[in-house]
């Protein structure tokens, strides 16, 4: 059996019938642990060896876990606060009350009725109150507690190592320690003296150790890629702020104000307000008659208080209009790639924050037809063959249609929607040419990309994920096509 040198030498200093840690057997060979221990998975391998991997797991408080272990947990400190009953309104204005009444009543101390929380009696340690005290003691205090960010996990990692059966018997035998070469000169090689020198032998089916090297999130290439992509296309990049006014984000995209996408549910309604901009009188006029067009509108009520409610963006087409309105002479060819907002129920494919990616051109002459050739074309080079559309309807573009790219083993994906922006969103501010608009999910062709089924991966902090997602994707054809 063809052993390299250091091999030897670690089966020499191991003594039959007895286990060694690595530290000490590096200190017999004037070595590190870690060398130690890549030895004797080698040799393990051989079946000269055998490890013992032997894993101890301890925890330790953080600094809020200490904190809490001398005065209490959140919820024990605020149920001490008052006495028998306390209006909810008073119990908030604790400082521990954001933590401690959710935790209150999963624990059964409290009940909440009519605005008053009432002592249930029931008061008893619970078993996150146990841990703290004893947070050696495995449990399931001990995993809420980490959970809670209280305790942190830590790993100990202990190896033993001795020799099997035939180790020993190679051991008896006696080995040859003569010095290997691992490194051939010019000189030995061009001479021929390398054919008499005791070379180190190399396992091809031997894997050497994997590195992983610095790569960037694979959502944010993604990101990156269409960012190059439009700008390659002759696009230019616009940004904006997160909070928008309910004008910007609604009534100047001729969305009337009684819309459903604008109650609770699908939008977060801020406290502060914006004054509505100069000239929003023709926007208003628009709602309710249609203004000076043909447009008979949406008639109704129209409120300048509910136009200057701020909100989180519920989409970019609030910044495409607004860069519309400071540029109404063509051309105009921009897209935004930003974060938005909106009251969803999380799940596998939905988010409430998500990014969108929006554009639109303005010039003499564009068409519908230059809308769907954009599309086509801007998903070709991002990977995806087959493009199709079917009409749509949005209230700020007519006519309307929601793209779809065909996925193998999934067929058409629906992936956002696009048209031409109504003469409604237009006439308020003289802009007198067809203006190309679309918005479409970032994060559903990102998943279609990286073979995702959940929507959250992309925003988990897991590093094999990113590991593990290859950085290169073969170049596109620039017909649409991959």
């Amino acid at each position: 059996m063809d052993l390299s040198l250091n091999e030897k030498r670690l089966i020499k200093v191991l003594e039959p019938h007895k286990k060694y840690d690595p530290a000490t057997l590096a200190a017999k060979m004037g070595t590190s642990a870690e060398s130690v221990i890549q030895f004797s998975m080698l040799l393990a391998g051989r079946g000269l060896v055998h490890v013992e991997k032997e894993v101890h797991t301890t925890y330790a408080l953080t600094d809020e876990g200490s904190r809490y272990a001398r005065e209490g947990l959140p919820e024990r400190q605020l149920l001490q606060s008052f006495e028998g009953r306390i209006p909810m309104a008073d119990l908030t204005k604790h400082p521990l009350s954001r933590v401690g009444i959710g935790q209150m009543r999963k624990k059964g101390w409290v009940t909440i009725r009519d605005g008053m929380v009432e002592k249930t009696g029931q008061e008893m340690i619970s078993e996150e109150e146990r841990a703290l005290r004893e947070p050696e003691c495995e449990g399931k205090g001990v995993s809420l507690l980490v959970k809670r960010g209280l305790l942190i996990e830590q790993q100990e990692t202990r190896y033993l190592i001795s020799l099997t059966p035939d180790g020993e018997a190679i051991a008896k035998k006696g080995l040859d320690l003569e010095a290997e070469i691992g490194t051939l000169t010019r000189e030995q090689i061009i001479g021929g003296s390398w054919k008499d020198l005791p070379l180190r032998r190399y396992s091809l089916g031997t894997l050497p150790r994997k590195i992983y090297p610095g790569k960037i999130h694979p959502y944010q290439r993604i990101l990156d890629e269409m960012r190059q992509t439009l700008l390659e296309m002759g696009f230019a990049e616009i940004y904006g702020g997160l909070v928008q006014s309910s004008f910007w984000n609604f009534d100047a995209l001729f969305q009337p104000q009684d819309h459903p996408a604008r109650e609770m549910q699908d939008t977060f309604f801020l406290k502060e307000t914006v004054p509505v901009p100069p000239g929003f009188e023709r926007v208003r006029d628009m709602h309710l008659h249609g203004g000076t067009t043909s447009s008979t509108g949406w008639g109704g009520d129209w409120r300048v208080e509910k136009a200057e409610q701020c909100v989180l963006r519920t989409h970019t087409t609030s910044l495409s209009i607004q860069h519309l309105v400071s540029h109404p002479e063509p051309p105009v060819k921009v897209f935004c790639i930003g974060r938005v907002y909106r009251r969803e129920s999380i799940d596998s494919t939905h988010l409430a924050e998500f990014e969108q990616l929006e554009g639109i051109v303005m010039d003499k002459d564009v068409t519908f037809r230059h809308l769907l050739g954009f599309l086509k074309e801007f998903y070709g080079r991002m990977g995806f063959e087959g493009v199709r559309f079917r009409p749509g309807y949005f209230p700020y573009t007519e006519p309307s249609v929601e793209p779809e790219v065909f996925v193998d083993g999934l067929g058409w994906v629906e992936m956002g929607g696009a048209g031409v922006f109504r003469e409604e969103v237009r006439a308020p501010w003289g802009v007198k040419h067809p203006v190309l608009a679309w918005g479409l999910g970032v994060s559903r062709v990102a998943m279609l990309r990286l073979g995702l089924k959940d929507l959250r991966q992309l925003y988990r902090t897991d590093i094999d994920f990113v590991r593990e997602t290859s950085s290169w994707r073969p170049a596109h054809r620039a017909s649409g096509r991959k």
